[in-house]
């Protein structure tokens, strides 16, 4: 019988205990045209001064970490969702991209958190210094923008919230429970008073009463703010004396938070709104509010528009939930032809003869618009809208994971949706350049 030599299967060199004869560099490890290579480029190119400017005087021991390294580290974290401090800190070690950007620095998550919050006005600003680049890139041509909102759960719970009317039954019940438990301590200290001495000392106040004591003053606290809110709306409107709806409600955790309504239900939230350009899907303007109605923000994103670029866009798409005739008025009055929704879209219906000829002479605004949408370039044009804005919000909320708002309070959550903005347009010019 022949011999059959049998060879064994070769493999490319592996050997993990290989020291390497000179050090690496990290930047061989990253391939030219990489995203990190890109953040830390144009980053170098923006303005930091207002954040330099904070350790110009600061006296203490050890340096501080590099301000622009920090806002690299942050802005790529914005841009390939890695959001939390924690994760951050992590990527330093495990990531060749973050290790490249932090250049041997690995700064822990206290010191990338406390970065964030003491410097989130000057971060919040970054937004418009990147868009400016993506106009001098042409991707803002302000011929058509879409205006949408989209509600953003707070790092809060919805069950940590309670109405004005729950809150006077409670902080009721509480002030008997309280009365009834310091009555109930006297006697306590009278028995061990008259037992062991009035000299000897007594332990802290009672866990059950101190409990009550905390949840109590922080229900009058949030009582004493809705009062504050609904007088300081009464006398906008000229009522001295209004008093909270029974059924408004505050939140424990994050008190400037609201209750939103959604698809899926309600949310312990804020409102998030994008004004989105049509060439490249470029944000243009964006902002957050704790008011779940869209249609007193139509307004402020235009002026924040103009503030932001210098101009005002030729036309404004957005969706029956801004509709007002204020704001029709408003955006005939500034040049822009508008197409907003008269009601809910609903699934298509036979669509009713389009108009022809000229608008007809003493027309409502509300009759105007529902007459323009009804014409084909109406349609067309209206139809637009959910092709311009609703694809950022998916990439923000679904491919880059961002559903939930990291910090607390209406200031905070501003500048952590500024970054997230701020991200989505960087990722716009990369891949423009790319």
């Amino acid at each position: 019988m022949p011999h059959i030599e049998v060879v064994a299967k070769t493999y490319r060199p592996y050997q993990p205990e290989q020291t390497l004869l000179l050090p690496p560099a990290l930047e061989d490890w990253l391939p030219e045209g990489h995203l990190a290579r890109f953040v830390s480029d144009v980053v170098d190119e923006l303005d930091l001064g207002e954040i330099e400017a904070a350790y110009e005087d600061e006296e203490r021991g050890y340096p501080p970490y590099h301000p622009r390294m920090m806002v690299k580290v942050l802005v790529y974290g914005y841009c390939t969702g890695i959001y939390s401090s924690r994760r951050i800190q992590k990527a330093l070690t495990d990531s060749v991209a973050f290790r490249y950007l932090g250049a041997g620095n690995e700064p822990d998550f206290r010191t990338i958190s406390g970065f964030r919050m003491r410097h989130g006005w000057a971060l919040e600003g970054l937004f418009v210094q990147i868009l400016q680049l993506c106009r001098e890139a042409g991707l803002v041509k302000l011929g058509r923008v879409a205006l949408d909102g989209s509600k953003v759960k707070a790092n809060a719970s919805k069950h940590k919230a309670m109405s004005y009317r729950r809150m006077k039954e409670r902080e009721a019940q509480l002030e008997k429970e309280v009365s009834a438990l310091l009555k109930e301590a006297d006697r306590t200290d009278q028995s061990e008073d008259a037992r062991y001495g009035r000299e000897s000392s007594g332990d802290e106040l009672p866990v059950e009463l101190a409990r009550r004591q905390s949840r109590l003053e922080k229900i009058r606290q949030a009582k004493k703010a809705l009062e504050g809110e609904a007088k300081s709306a009464g006398e906008k409107g000229g009522k001295k004396d209004a008093t909270p709806d029974a059924k408004a409600q505050r939140n424990f955790t994050d008190p400037e938070s609201r209750l939103q309504h959604t698809a899926d239900g309600y949310i312990q939230g804020y409102n998030a709104q994008l004004a989105v350009d049509e060439a490249h899907q470029v944000i243009v303007a964006q902002e957050v509010v704790a008011s779940g109605a869209d249609t007193p923000r139509l307004i402020p994103m235009v002026q924040t528009i103009e503030a932001n670029t210098g101009e005002l866009p030729v036309s404004l798409l957005a969706d029956a939930g801004y509709w007002s005739e204020k704001n029709d008025e408003h955006l005939f009055e500034q040049g822009i032809d508008a197409y907003i929704a008269m009601g809910r879209e609903r699934c298509p219906e036979p669509a009713e003869p389009a108009p022809r000829g000229r608008i007809p002479t003493g027309l409502g605004a509300r009759e105007r618009m529902k007459r323009k949408l009804r014409t084909r370039a109406g349609r067309r044009c209206y139809a637009r809208r959910k092709a311009i804005v609703e694809p950022v919000f998916g990439l923000i909320k679904q491919a880059r994971g961002f559903r939930q708002f990291l910090r607390r309070g209406l200031g905070a959550v501003r500048q952590e949706w500024s970054l997230v903005c701020t991200a989505h347009n960087l990722l716009k010019l990369y891949g423009a350049t790319a």
